[in-house]
């Protein structure tokens, strides 16, 4: 089993780090609720286990982008 961190684009998953899954792999997602909100390295870290800066970094910037996301655009 593999863990992926990824963000919701608005139509697919978006891994935030190169994956080695096969193409039509079957998958099991959990969407976090209220991540945003409660953002912190506290939280992230008891979710993903062992997160480093930088991929703490990375994740939190990838949840801001999907804040820029227009909905009405879909």
């Amino acid at each position: 089993m593999e863990t992926v961190q990824a963000y919701y684009d608005g139509s697919v998953f978006v891994p935030i780090e190169p994956v080695s899954i096969r193409i039509n792999q079957p998958v099991v997602v959990t969407v976090l609720d209220d991540v945003r909100e409660n953002l912190t390295k506290k939280t992230l870290l008891s979710l993903a286990g062992s997160l480093s800066e930088e991929g703490y970094n990375d994740f939190k910037r990838a949840l801001k982008d999907t804040e820029e996301v227009d909905v009405d655009g879909w």
